[in-house]
């Protein structure tokens, strides 16, 4: 197995048809739209089965039947040149809700750190318009970093931890977030050029990890995306 492999979308965790799950709208109700009325599109990026027979997938209106490849190039074509990482040694639950994050933020690749499988029902099947890698160490993430020339950036709570908010991130760049509980790993956290912190005024130790990465992600758009 190579230490920098792409992750197949399908398993037993999150199977779903060529078109993916329905969209829930209120009180259950489908949305989306129905077969194509009139004649159809000659265009090749309109999937004949999507035409046919209706497209309740997730997915923004403008591609609307639409193939998962014709979607994917189109998001190939301004994707952001930010990489979002994540730790996932004992099956983190979180990792589905990053990925749908990351794909609202058209983020350039996903990696999986540690175990290959991971829970993609969180993800509701936007990794299939996504990158996602799998390394299988944090030293083989890191190199890949290194050899893509790509500085690397820990996200947790550490003494040390410089503050999110004000810290000034390049635009190329990987976010690494670390395991539910016990955060980001000692070769992470040795490996990265920074460990960063955001901002917390209650009581509780930590954020939930997917809402943190929602959080950083967020932080790079404010600075570098055109809005």
């Amino acid at each position: 197995m190579s230490e920098f492999d792409s992750t197949s979308s399908d398993g037993p965790d999150g199977a779903a048809s060529a078109g993916g799950p329905a969209e829930a709208g209120p009180e259950g109700r489908p949305v989306g739209v129905g077969p194509w009325q009139g004649p159809w599109p000659d265009a090749p990026r309109y999937d004949p089965d999507l035409l046919r027979e209706g497209d309740r997938r997730n997915v923004l209106d403008e591609y609307r039947y639409w193939s998962v490849e014709a979607i994917v190039a189109d998001l190939d074509a301004r994707r952001h040149p930010l990489h979002v990482a994540i730790e996932n040694w004992q099956h983190d639950m979180n990792i589905g809700t990053v990925v749908r994050t990351a794909n609202a933020f058209n983020v350039a690749g996903v990696h999986i750190i540690g175990r290959r499988r991971w829970n993609r029902r969180g993800a509701m099947v936007t990794d299939r318009y996504l990158h996602v890698h799998h390394h299988e160490s944090a030293e083989a993430f890191l190199a890949w970093a290194a050899a893509e020339a790509l500085p690397v950036f820990g996200v947790d709570l550490f003494p040390d931890s410089a503050p999110l908010e004000t810290f000034e991130l390049p635009r190329a760049c990987a976010l690494v977030f670390g395991q539910e509980g016990p955060g980001l790993s000692e070769q992470i956290r040795d490996g990265a050029e920074a460990t960063l912190s955001i901002a917390q005024f209650g009581s509780t130790r930590s954020i939930n990890a997917g809402v943190a990465a929602g959080i950083a992600m967020h932080a790079w758009v404010r600075r570098h995306a055109e809005v």
